[in-house]
């Protein structure tokens, strides 16, 4: 019903902002990754997503269409609420989400606070085929990065880490950098063990 809303930004909170748009205030709630996209500019517009409960009706806004795309498609999955998508969306980025659910991992999806083995693996059931659809994801692509992952941490292994250590290491590399390169995530991985 209401798709987008564009006006001065009147409050502004890592959870919540407050648009005045022709002298009404929305309030929306928005997560982690949408605060850090929201410039301190006078003027704001967000995608937003309108929630409809028989006590309340709640706005939840998104600096991209993107993460608008994904919110929808994590609240379509049973056991997952919006405040649940949100905290995704604010722990994880959008892509870092699409990229998790296409993969299978079911480690990052399940690091989420408030998502147990049970549902990261739902989510990754009821999502993955239509995630490589809609952004046309190749599983290639993906079993690519697993490649690179495990070629990194055969490496370490022969340099003498512990696995289960430099695993560790590793994936915070591999959020932080998804596209890393075999080379780009030993370097990164030899400078934190």
């Amino acid at each position: 019903m209401i798709t987008h809303i564009q006006g001065k930004l009147v409050e502004k909170t890592p959870t919540d902002v407050v648009i005045e748009c022709n002298g009404v205030g929305y309030a929306i709630n928005i997560s982690l990754h949408t605060y850090s996209q929201i410039p301190d500019k006078e003027y704001l517009k967000l995608y937003t997503h309108l929630q409809i409960k028989e006590d309340s009706h709640t706005l939840y806004g998104f600096s991209s269409l993107s993460e608008r795309d994904i919110f929808r498609l994590l609240i379509s999955v049973n056991g997952i609420g919006a405040n649940i998508a949100r905290t995704m969306l604010s722990s994880l980025t959008p892509i870092q989400i699409k990229e998790g659910i296409a993969k299978e991992d079911v480690v990052l999806i399940q690091s989420i606070k408030g998502i147990g083995t049970k549902t990261a693996q739902r989510v990754i059931i009821d999502l993955k085929d239509k995630i490589l659809k809609i952004y046309d994801m190749d599983e290639v692509l993906v079993s690519k990065d697993n490649t690179n992952k495990n070629e990194a941490l055969s490496a370490l292994e022969v340099l003498g880490f512990v696995k289960k250590q430099a695993e560790r290491v590793v994936d915070k590399i591999l959020i932080l950098q998804p596209d890393a390169n075999v080379e780009t995530i030993i370097k990164q991985a030899l400078k934190n063990l």
